[in-house]
């Protein structure tokens, strides 16, 4: 395999994108080599550098990571999140100023990933030395995310403090019409009194 077709090969390992779009980056990467490689280079390099905090779960380069060491934002409140790409989802929101909890992904038996695979036992230790009022449990509205819900709604009820979980149903500018049946039921389920 020759260098570029190794290159090609190489970027169409990442999430999303395809042979075309991997041939595509491969012939800008050449047509720009002075800025653009040098500057990829450099931060691949850097990713060496890049560890998951021992509080929260995040990848940082300083440990813990600067949310986890910000006391401005509200420490009275956790958030239960499966993975590090939903903290940044939230975080560019604005909306949320409290702490995190990184679970590592969802239960899935099938898939043979249990409790003992999550970083539960992690966030019972931030719960018994911390001084959290309220738990927001914020995992995807699918079977896995919903199946890891009920088991952090059932271990966490013992802990004394108030349990919440965002909302789910229908997106702003979304139909009803086009909306499919989990969704919808979720919705009518969440509905709330005026």
């Amino acid at each position: 395999m020759d260098d570029f077709n190794k290159l090609v090969y190489s970027l169409s390992k990442l999430p999303g994108v395809g042979r075309k779009s991997a041939v595509r980056m491969g012939y800008y990467l050449l047509d720009h080599k002075e800025s653009a490689v040098e500057m990829f280079s450099n931060v691949i390099e850097s990713i060496q550098n890049i560890k998951t905090c021992s509080v929260c779960g995040n990848y940082c380069s300083e440990d813990p990571c600067p949310i986890c060491s910000d006391h401005q934002r509200d420490m009275s409140i956790l958030c239960i999140i499966e993975s590090q790409s939903e903290l940044l989802a939230i975080e560019e929101t604005g909306a949320y100023k409290g702490q995190y909890h990184i679970l590592g992904g969802a239960l899935d038996p099938l898939s043979g990933k249990g409790p003992d695979s999550l970083r539960i036992n992690e966030l019972l230790d931030r719960l018994a030395n911390g001084h959290f009022t309220e738990v927001l449990i914020a995992t995807n509205p699918t079977v896995e995310g919903e199946s890891t819900f009920l088991y952090l709604q059932n271990i966490l009820s013992e802990k004394g403090c108030r349990i919440s979980r965002i909302a789910t149903g229908i997106p702003m500018g979304g139909s009803l019409e086009y909306t499919d049946k989990f969704t919808l039921s979720k919705a009518l389920a969440s509905k709330h009194y005026l």
